[in-house]
C-alpha cells in the first residue's frame, strides 16, 4: 500500500501540474478557447493510460488479437502475455528505463521544465489555422499526460499486494488534496524538495524492480543456471524475507534526506541572521 500511495501521490501530483501549466498559459495569453482541446485529451490520456494497465495486468482474448496483429504476430503477443515471468520482467525492465530517465532529467532540467513547456505550447497554439492550433494543444497534451500515466500504470505492476488499489486511491486523493494546498499556499510549500524526495524513492523503488524483474528472468529460464539463480534471489523478491523490508528502507532513506535538508535550511537561516545582525 505504501508502495502504490507514493507512486500514485508523485504522479499524480506532476499530472496535476502539468494540466495546471497548461491551462495558466492558455488563459494569460488569451487563448481560453483552446482549454476543451486539454480538456479531452486528459480524458482520453488518463483512459488509455487504465487500458494500458488492463491489458498488461489481465491480458487479452486469443481472438482479439488475432484481429488486431493477425495470425502470425498474435501467436506471438499471446504468449507473451501468457508467460507471467518474462511479462512482469520485460515490463518491469521498461519501468527501470522510463522511470529512471524521467527522474534524472527532471533533476536536470526541473527549473527549465515549464518554461519549455510554455515555449512549446506557445508554437503549437499560435497557428494560423484554429483547427491545427487546436490539433496541436490536443497533441501536446495528449502525449504529455499518457506519459504520465502509462509511467505509473507500468510502476502499479510491479507493486505485488493486494492492498495496491487502497495505496493507489490514498495517493490519488493525496495528490489532488496537495494540488490544491500548492494553489493556494504555493509560497509555503518547497516543491523542489518535493520532487527531490519523491525521485528518491521512485529511483529506489526501480532498484527493487529490477531485482525482481532479474528474479523473473531466471524464473523463466532465460539465463545460466537459471534455477540457482531463482533461488538465490528469491529472498530479495517482495514477498521474500529481504524484498518484505525495502519499503522501510525506501522510506528510510527520503526521511533522512529531508532532515538533512531541514537542517541545512535551518543552518543556512541562522547563518543570515547572524550576518544580518552584525551588519546592524
Amino acid at each position: 500500500m505504501l508502495n502504490s500511495f507514493i507512486i500514485v501521490f508523485r504522479e499524480g501530483f506532476e499530472s496535476i501540474l502539468l494540466v495546471a501549466v497548461i491551462l495558466s498559459f492558455l488563459r494569460k495569453s488569451g487563448q481560453k478557447w483552446l482549454t476543451p482541446a486539454v480538456y479531452v485529451a486528459l480524458g482520453l490520456g488518463l483512459s488509455a493510460s487504465a487500458a494500458l494497465g488492463y491489458v498488461l495486468r489481465n491480458g487479452v482474448d486469443d481472438s482479439v488479437l488475432e484481429r488486431i496483429f493477425g495470425s502470425t504476430v498474435s501467436s506471438s503477443v499471446s504468449q507473451f502475455l501468457g508467460n507471467e515471468s518474462l511479462r512482469e520482467g520485460v515490463l518491469g525492465l521498461i519501468a527501470m528505463v522510463m522511470v529512471g530517465s524521467l527522474v534524472i532529467y527532471m533533476w536536470r532540467t526541473g527549473p527549465k521544465v515549464q518554461e519549455r513547456m510554455r515555449n512549446r505550447l506557445g508554437t503549437v497554439s499560435s497557428r494560423g489555422s484554429r483547427i491545427a492550433a487546436i490539433a496541436g494543444v490536443f497533441v501536446f497534451t495528449f502525449l504529455m499526460i499518457t506519459r504520465e500515466g502509462m509511467e505509473t500504470a507500468l510502476m502499479l505492476l510491479q507493486v505485488h499486494s493486494s492492498e495496491m488499489l487502497g495505496g493507489a486511491l490514498l495517493g490519488l486523493l493525496a495528490a489532488a488534496g496537495f494540488a490544491w494546498s500548492w494553489a493556494r499556499f504555493g509560497h509555503l510549500i518547497n516543491i523542489k524538495r518535493f520532487f527531490q524526495v519523491t525521485g528518491i524513492f521512485l529511483l529506489l523503488f526501480m532498484l527493487q524492480v529490477g531485482i525482481y524483474s532479474f528474479h523473473e528472468f531466471s524464473e523463466a529460464g532465460l539465463l545460466p543456471n537459471s534455477e540457482v539463480l531463482h533461488a538465490a534471489t528469491e529472498k530479495f523478491s517482495p514477498d521474500g524475507l529481504y524484498g518484505k523490508w525495502f519499503s522501510v528502507v525506501m522510506i528510510s532513506v527520503c526521511a533522512l534526506w529531508l532532515l538533512a535538508g531541514w537542517l541545512k535550511d535551518r543552518l543556512r537561516i541562522s547563518r543570515q541572521n547572524t550576518v544580518n545582525l552584525g551588519e546592524v
